[in-house]
């Protein structure tokens, strides 16, 4: 494990060092920008509303953050050949996969904190209260929810030969199963036999990332999530992140460098 925290540390200090993290300054800016508008309104809507609207920028901007940095790993080390040095340290190629991802997940996570922490201090201040317990939930589950991503994005830049082609079709599959996940079985009942089984199997089988998006917890000041249902949701999370890696490692160690 000292290498895999090694190289997550590696990680950490690159996308320290890049521009990714100027995100952050914009996003605050336009959180700023609308909480600072709430005190022209006094309707309880309106205020959900510009909290829906900021909560999806923090959530837009970590995809971002979580898509850009995975996709880049693997190539940039092969294409600036530190990949062969680093290889005989020995570091195994599982541990560089695993510290790749590991890095990525925590600066994602250190990205959320700045975000929620920001967020919580304006909202505490324009309705002077803060449902820390829906908050935590929400980042939690929010941050297993880019535990998946991240390996998903890794998967991809082994499978995909272009950075743009991975950032593309990851992307635009994490976003078809925000909109059309939970719709799937849905639709398949009104198809013939052959394809509804096969979209219901797709059904069962991908990710449902948006079973992590409890935003109406801050949003409507909904209560809070029972914890064994949220213990579930980690643990979903947990289980098809490691899948994903598996699969990631299945790729890489067979794939030539």
């Amino acid at each position: 494990m000292r290498n895999t925290f090694a190289i997550a540390g590696v990680v950490l200090l690159e996308m320290y060092r890049r521009r990714d993290f100027y995100v952050l300054f914009i996003v605050t800016v336009l959180i700023t920008a609308l909480m600072g508008s709430v005190t022209f309104f006094n309707d309880a809507r309106i205020v959900r509303y510009l909290k829906d609207v900021c909560l999806f920028l923090i959530w837009a901007s970590s995809l971002f953050i979580a898509l850009g940095a995975a996709a880049r790993q693997i190539p940039a080390e092969r294409e600036s050949r530190t990949i062969f040095p680093l290889m005989a340290k020995p570091v195994t190629r599982g541990q560089i996969l695993l510290g790749k991802w590991l890095g990525c997940w925590l600066a994602c996570g250190a990205a959320l904190l700045v975000f929620y922490i920001f967020f919580g201090c304006v909202d505490m201040t324009r309705e002077h209260q803060l449902p820390l317990i829906n908050y935590a939930q929400l980042a939690t589950l929010h941050w297993a929810m880019l535990a998946i991503v991240v390996a998903m994005t890794l998967l991809g830049s082994l499978v995909f030969t272009a950075v743009s082609s991975n950032l593309t079709i990851t992307a635009i599959v994490v976003v078809a199963i925000f909109i059309l996940g939970r719709h799937l079985h849905k639709i398949a009942l009104g198809m013939n036999e052959l394809n509804g089984t096969l979209l219901t199997g797709l059904y069962y089988v991908i990710p449902h990332l948006e079973l992590f998006d409890v935003r109406s917890l801050v949003v409507h000041d909904w209560p809070p999530i029972a914890w064994g249902i949220w213990a579930i949701a980690v643990g979903y999370a947990a289980a098809y992140t490691a899948l994903l890696l598996l699969a990631s490692w299945l790729v890489f160690r067979k794939k030539v460098l």
